[in-house]
């Protein structure tokens, strides 16, 4: 493995970093502190991207800060998994920053210093999770993201926000202080290192299996992140903060960063040949295939649309983890390409949730009758996401789901392919009856809404970020090259 050695992942990570401390000291310029994280947000794409070239020709980039103890840095690697997580999530926080702009104005939000604070801080931690080179550094990061986005959860300070921030908090770090930080003790002390290695840390040792099984489902637990039942109560609990909240960290970075922790789990601390041979594999599949099934039809019988998305989300994640699973080349490289199929998708119909909100105050899909006449963007822009959910083309989310469908043909799993068929029909029953009913039911008598149907129209500031995802999501569909080709790089 060819190995360069580059300070650009930890530029990467440093410049939120920095447009925090700029946006907390002009916090009394309002204008200054949303341009500031505009240009944090360009910038840290930008550098991101610069290292794909490198990555994509083979070349792994590393950078090591210090050593903690002999087996423990706090190093940086940037590998082509890595980049498939850093991409999508810089690039999304450009999106989210002109998006969270007009939502946190045109609602007159409290504490908005604070919530961009918070959320640049986030887009580092997720960046710095997404190029760590070890379990060490990974899980500083995993844990900051945990810390840095309970204020954002806790937004609105009320009741209902107590409650919800409550359950993310106990569920996250009650699950990294009891299961993972378990695996991580019995990694090192077994493995003598905590550096990911392709193939796995344990394949020379002589543990028993129960022991290797162990330590492999503390890792399932402990990245609960990744919201796989039944440790997905936090996720729908955490939809009551801000909706850009909802768009970029519960549907790209908070998500996005436990599955990305379990991707790190199969294929450089267990490895692929250890997975097979005791059957996690199967196992894992199972368990997400569950989990993919029973979301979705949680999913069914929502009527508010953010709690509606969240299941989904819950759903989603597991093809992911499904596609690492089935460990057929076919299957890896959808389940990694899901990352930013779904990131697209998802982030496109959040920002749609919050912009019928702004619009109209509706949360409930029940309440939406004939709302597309009003938001016609908007409710297009649902529509292009909902078709990304389901895997139709031209969207993204058919090319992802097109290659998990071909992975469980490899892996001659029948069970598994009829899950994917299964949920794809879950995913359309789900989706599709909130554009028709936006689309083509009759509008309702207004008068106990707050707000009257004459008065919803579209916000720009709103409005032309969930469009512009929406374009992306179908770009994925028709140029999926850049990110098939980094996920073609993760395949053992």
């Amino acid at each position: 493995m060819d190995i360069d050695y580059s300070l650009l992942p930890l530029l990467a990570i440093m410049i939120p970093l920095v447009a925090a401390g700029a946006i907390l000291g002009l916090r009394r310029n309002a204008f200054l502190r949303d341009t500031i994280s505009l240009a944090a947000a360009v910038t840290q794409f930008l550098v991101v991207i610069s290292l794909a070239p490198t990555v994509l020709a083979g070349t792994t980039i590393e950078v090591t800060l210090f050593t903690i103890l002999p087996g423990i840095d706090f190093a940086f690697r940037a590998d082509a998994l890595a980049m498939v997580f850093a991409t999508i999530a810089s690039l999304l926080w450009i999106a989210a920053a002109v998006y969270s702009v007009g939502y946190m104005r045109s609602l007159e939000e409290h504490a908005q210093t604070r919530f961009f604070v918070c959320f640049a801080i986030s887009l580092s931690a997720a960046v710095g999770g997404a190029f760590a080179a070890n379990l060490f550094t990974l899980v500083i990061f995993y844990e900051v993201l945990s810390l840095i986005t309970y204020p954002l959860v806790y937004h609105h300070e009320d009741e209902e926000s107590w409650h919800g921030s409550r359950r993310y908090m106990v569920y996250l770090m009650g699950a990294s202080k009891t299961f993972l930080l378990a695996a991580l003790a019995m990694t090192y002390q077994f493995a003598g290192t905590l550096d990911f290695k392709p193939g796995g840390l344990f394949n020379d040792t002589t543990l028993s299996d129960g022991l290797l099984i162990g330590i492999y489902f503390c890792y399932l637990a402990g990245f609960a992140k990744a919201a796989i039942m039944p440790f997905h109560a936090w996720l729908p609990a955490a939809m009551v903060a801000p909706t850009p909240v909802s768009a970029l960290l519960h549907a790209v970075a908070v998500v996005k960063m436990g599955v990305f922790c379990v991707l790190r789990v199969i294929f450089d601390v267990m490895g692929p040949r250890l997975m097979h041979s005791l059957d996690l594999d199967i196992a894992t599949a199972y368990l997400v295939s569950f989990t993919i099934v029973m979301a979705s039809v949680y999913a069914l019988t929502r009527d508010d649309l953010k709690a509606r998305l969240a299941y989904s989300t819950v759903s989603q994640l597991s093809y992911i983890v499904l596609g690492a699973a089935l460990l057929s080349p076919s299957g890896i490289v959808g389940g990694v390409a899901h990352i930013p199929a779904h990131a697209l998708s998802k982030i496109t119909l959040f920002f749609c949730a919050g912009s019928i909100y702004c619009a109209s105050r509706r949360r409930k899909i029940s309440d939406m009758a004939g709302i597309g006449r009003r938001l016609p963007w908007t409710m297009a822009a649902f529509f292009v996401g909902s078709l990304g959910m389901i895997g139709v083309p031209p969207s993204g989310g058919f090319i992802s789901k097109w290659y998990l469908v071909l992975g469980a043909v490899e892996a001659q799993s029948i069970v598994f392919l009829v899950v994917l068929l299964v949920s794809a029909v879950l995913n359309a029953a789900y989706f599709l009856p909130v554009s028709y009913t936006a689309f083509f039911v009759r509008e309702k008598d207004n008068q106990n809404m707050e707000v009257a149907a004459d008065d919803i129209r579209e916000i720009p500031l709103v409005t032309v970020p969930l469009v512009v995802t929406a374009v992306f999501s179908l770009a994925m569909g028709v140029y999926p090259d850049y990110f098939l080709a980094l996920a073609r790089g993760v395949v053992p």
